[in-house]
């Protein structure tokens, strides 16, 4: 409950902006999604969660910053390091982590300002749809990688030399 209330209140917050072009919204949901997502795991006390947080957001902006020093495609307004698009795998890494940690229920809101970033960076012409795919996957595929799920209540048999049992363990 606590993570819908976080996601839906970034998304309304920032639907107020939308009187700005969609370049300046995708520049605001860059830095409100991975914020937004970062600050459930403070906010849960999900000490793993931040951890495993670090561990995508890390290796995703080091894959992304590679690619777009190494491979140096221009873009579509004439620019340099274009592939793969930096904002498009930065939120997508937030959402996936949300999705993995969390559940995709959780993960709705996020997916879609993600995907909204995309379009923007296309439309603004800062990339091509493959620069906008590769960093979508690349920032999926981040977070997969590193994110276990939150598990609020854990069952695990316990075996001893006298018996067996049940082990119930639960957070909060």
């Amino acid at each position: 409950m606590k993570i819908k209330i976080l996601l839906t209140l970034s998304v309304l917050l920032t639907q107020t902006t939308f009187a700005i072009d969609s370049e300046k919204i995708g520049d605001i949901l860059l830095l409100a999604i991975p914020s937004t997502v970062y600050g459930t795991t403070l906010y849960l006390d999900d000490d793993e969660g931040q951890n495993q947080f670090h561990k995508s957001f890390a290796t995703n902006a080091a894959i992304t910053y590679g690619l777009k020093y190494s491979v140096n495609r221009t873009r579509p307004n004439g620019e340099k390091h274009s592939f793969p698009s930096g904002h498009t795998s930065a939120t997508f890494q937030s959402a996936a982590f949300v999705h993995k940690r969390y559940g995709l229920d959780y993960s709705i809101p996020a997916y879609l300002g993600a995907i909204f970033v995309g379009y923007s960076r296309i439309k603004a012409d800062e990339h091509h749809n493959s620069n906008v795919l590769a960093g979508a996957v690349i920032g999926t595929l981040s977070s997969f990688y590193f994110t276990t799920n939150y598990k609020q209540l854990e069952i695990k048999p316990i075996a001893m030399n006298s018996g067996y049992g049940i082990g119930i363990s639960s957070r909060w």
